[in-house]
């Protein structure tokens, strides 16, 4: 786990912003909400890994 995960995780946040802002701007409310949901699950596992390395050290 850990660098790997992060790396993940965080792809996984900049690909939901991107779908965010392209949903956006073309007007696909779908689109915008599959973005910041893939924004959402982005952040709960980075808010995991950050336990994960407290409980760790």
């Amino acid at each position: 786990m850990g660098t790997d995960d992060k790396i993940d995780n965080k792809a996984e946040q900049l690909k939901g912003k991107a779908k965010e802002k392209i949903g956006h701007a073309t007007g696909d409310e779908e689109l915008e909400a599959e973005g910041h949901a893939d924004q959402a699950k982005g952040n709960l596992k980075q808010a995991g890994e950050k336990i994960k390395d407290v409980f760790r050290s």
